[in-house]
């Protein structure tokens, strides 16, 4: 590795220098810690005594060769600050952890599996002007296991269970909740500690490259959410690593976690390396960014006046952020062909899937958290009311082309009261589920790729909880199968129309016929193809 460049935050494969590699019948073991005075490597190959890391020179970097040492071994290092603290931290560039509570990094073998989905990575595409219907899920709780004590199917059992669900289905992709390594389950994967470790829940690194393997091989895309937001608190984690803050800028308000330092170089080097890690080591086909809103402002979440920061112009942008996500999403298109990026944003923040060179961010698609809001809000409104927010429907088209969106009707929809998606719906149990098939199709007829929680399809009826598995018995439930029939459906049918996607980001593949039916509560226009061919799209609100 260039230590030259890492310093300047242009080194974006650091995973293959730093962390444990096994290298003949030893393993080195290499780490960053600037700020350390003595840095001890203990685990299994050392029958968890304390082996010294050596410095090169001052410059932070440190390392030791274990002899013997083999994969699946577990270890850790034990940090001596320069304050005199001890503590004890697993690998910041770790392939694989321990189950939570347990918090050891576990050696482990990059190049033992080998994927056999050339033909899919060769022929994927980051297009947009492709069918996008996205499955979200989280992949604790789809289904859950009564043979194992955690409830849990391995990776692999899932793939085997859920492949066949999503071509019948009809979905382009499936995008995974954050599958790094985090210590508590209720965060959802949300407060990473491993950012090079896949979660142990579900299996090993191979196990999950395997499962990856499967999808592209049945022709289904893989989403791999990821957290460059904030980290977790957790004291084996990367906070205050060295004794110092080395990752952090400081506290994340409201969700307490630490947010990362963009201005700081090597974190730049970390944060893409991790990036870069997913998508050429696991063969994801995009990174759905977290949190992007996070990042890009200084005061996200203070409402304090006196603890406010500006940037040199006197703005609340975070310019250190801006140039990360930049520099993340040009790399992304220079290193890893076909890859996508998705940015969670949700404010007025332009450009957000413009190239760098224009002044955007770079991302490739912007979830629409505009159209979902409003739409929901509309949705909930009893129907002697809709007339009067018929606007909620429209407003979206007069931005619908400033970005390449997605139509996310997510996780965060249907948990924390927010109610599930058909518990939104007024009316009777007929309106109800009427409500519940209207809201997925006028997502097909809208400009957008189309995005949608698991359980979504078949309406259940109660709020999402990631310890129990969605409730699958209400599909012995004629109504409930019945809205799951006309999903399916409906999913077969806008992959087939050309109209309903080919042109998803101009006007040119959108025309109103009556914008203004506020009285019947009516939208009519008509979606088109690069081949003159067009779907009428005729919807009633009112019910």
């Amino acid at each position: 590795m260039d230590k030259q460049q890492f310093f300047n935050g242009a080194v974006f494969d650091a995973y293959r220098w730093f962390g444990a590699h096994l290298t003949g019948d030893a393993a080195v073991f290499r780490t960053f810690a600037p700020n350390a005075s003595h840095i001890t490597l203990t685990g299994a190959m050392n029958g968890w005594t304390e082996t010294d890391l050596h410095q090169d020179g001052r410059s932070g970097f440190w390392e030791v060769s274990v002899p013997g040492t083999q994969a699946g071994q577990l270890y850790k290092y034990r940090i001596y600050a320069a304050d005199g603290s001890v503590t004890e931290h697993c690998d910041p560039y770790g392939f694989a952890m321990e189950m939570r509570p347990a918090c050891c990094s576990i050696v482990t073998d990059l190049e033992e599996y080998r994927f056999t989905d050339d033909a899919w990575m060769q022929a994927r595409s980051a297009d947009p002007d492709a069918p996008l219907n996205i499955y979200e899920m989280h992949l604790g709780s789809w289904q859950r296991n009564p043979e194992d004590a955690n409830g849990w199917f391995t990776y692999e059992q899932l793939a085997d269970r859920l492949i066949p669900y999503l071509l019948d289905g009809g979905y382009t992709h499936v995008e995974f909740l954050p599958l790094s390594e985090h210590p508590f389950d209720g965060s959802w994967g949300y407060q990473v500690t491993g950012y090079f470790a896949p979660t142990s829940r579900y299996g090993t690194p191979d196990d999950l490259r395997k499962m990856i393997d499967m999808f592209h091989k049945a022709g289904i895309g893989v989403i791999l959410d990821w957290v460059p937001g904030h980290f977790c608190r957790d004291a084996h984690g990367l906070g205050r690593f060295d004794g110092t803050a080395l990752y952090e800028s400081g506290d994340m308000p409201g969700w307490g976690t630490y947010k990362f330092n963009y201005a700081r170089n090597e974190v730049r080097s970390f944060l893409i390396s991790s990036a870069l890690f997913w998508l050429e080591e696991y063969h994801a086909d995009a990174l759905r960014v977290d949190g992007v809103s996070s990042m890009l402002y200084l005061n996200f979440g203070v409402d304090d006046p006196a603890r406010k920061k500006y940037n040199e112009r006197g703005g609340e942008e975070d310019l250190a952020a801006v140039a990360f996500l930049q520099t993340l999403n040009t790399v992304i298109g220079k290193r890893v062909p076909g890859a996508a990026t998705y940015a969670e944003e949700s404010s007025a923040w332009p450009l957000v899937t413009y190239p760098p060179e224009k002044g955007g961010l770079g991302f490739h698609y912007k979830w629409d958290m505009g159209w979902m809001n409003d739409t929901l809000r509309y949705m909930s409104i009893d129907f002697d009311g809709r007339k009067y927010n018929h606007g909620l429907l429209t407003f979206s088209m007069m931005y619908a082309f400033s970005e390449n969106y997605i139509l996310p009707l997510s996780h965060d929809e249907v948990v924390h009261g927010k109610r599930s998606l058909i518990g939104r719906m007024p009316g009777d149990w007929w309106r109800q589920f009427a409500g519940a098939r209207l809201l997925p199709l006028y997502a097909a007829c809208h400009p957008g790729g189309m995005l949608s929680f698991m359980g979504n399809e078949f309406a259940q009826f109660i709020e999402w909880r990631d310890y129990e598995e969605l409730e699958w018995f209400l599909l012995q439930n004629a109504t409930h199968a019945g809205v799951q029939a006309f999903i399916r459906e409906l999913n077969h049918v806008y992959r087939a129309e050309k109209a309903l996607w080919e042109i998803d980001n101009s006007w040119d593949g959108f025309d109103w016929i009556d914008a203004d039916n506020n009285e019947q509560g009516i939208l009519s226009f008509v979606r088109k193809a690069k081949d003159g061919s067009a779907v009428l799209c005729v919807l009633n609100k009112r019910m």
